[in-house]
């Protein structure tokens, strides 16, 4: 996982963030060097406080480290302004949360086809469509939000941020609102989304079962990362989480 290529889809070396200032100072990422392979599914998992959030925001070019570099799909993130930042976000990253951050207003097809309205690009109906389809929903196109279950709903979420085919998916708690069923159909999604369509994907949760649908896990505590784990399973992911202090909600 730490080994520098030249085809990563994401690269972080030697970073380092800290909030605040001055003897109230937290490092929340010490030193965090990691790589990301394209078309892997990597879960991160830490306790509360650990940087696990810090280092999804550093990667995603939503927070700038103190020190160090991120590199994704071969941009160095910390030589970009605010626009060309902005730019790559829309053209090179799909995000999915755990709130699904859908507009209410407008149509399941609309929302999926939105980032590509934003970045001023026509998104293909038949595309959009076909999308839908392949996660369920190509009878719910004409549907708003509030007309759809959360499972569905997340799942126009993730159709959004794969429409354009990004270099990678950032999905911070994705599964966090969702029932046992709903989130087993969710991360079953994600995992299609790598092992059929190659996309790369990185997910924050604190959920054993859901980082055992991924490639690998990377745990973090203070800061650090703490281990690391491929093709896991959910007992032994649980276990490492525990003796993190961390143990699953």
């Amino acid at each position: 996982m730490t080994n520098k290529t030249r085809h990563h889809a994401l690269e972080l070396h030697h970073v380092t963030k800290r909030h605040g200032s001055g003897d109230t100072a937290v490092t929340a990422l010490d030193q965090v060097s990691l790589s990301i392979p394209p078309g892997t599914f990597t879960a991160v998992m830490g306790p509360s406080g650990s940087g696990k959030s810090t280092l999804l925001h550093c990667a995603a070019g939503l927070d700038r480290p103190d020190s160090g570099s991120v590199t994704l799909d071969g941009h160095d993130l910390t030589d970009l302004d605010e626009t060309a930042l902005t730019r790559l976000r829309r053209e090179r990253m799909g995000f999915v949360f755990q709130s699904f951050n859908l507009v209410p207003t407008l149509t399941v097809a609309q929302n999926v086809a939105l980032p590509l309205e934003f970045a001023g690009r026509r998104a293909d109906t038949r595309q959009v469509r076909g999308l839908l389809t392949r996660l369920g929903l190509g009878d719910r196109t004409g549907h708003r939000p509030a007309e759809l279950s959360g499972g569905q709903q997340q799942r126009v979420a993730i159709a959004r941020a794969l429409l354009s085919q990004p270099a990678i998916v950032f999905a911070d708690e994705p599964t966090g609102a969702l029932d046992t069923q709903s989130a087993r159909e969710v991360l079953g999604i994600l995992r299609e989304a790598v092992s059929v369509s190659g996309q790369t994907i990185v997910m924050v949760t604190h959920d054993p079962v859901a980082a055992s649908y991924a490639d690998a896990v990377v745990f973090f505590a203070d800061g650090r990362i703490a281990d690391s784990l491929t093709r896991p399973d959910a007992a032994a992911v649980a276990a490492r989480m525990a003796s993190l202090g961390g143990g699953a909600r």
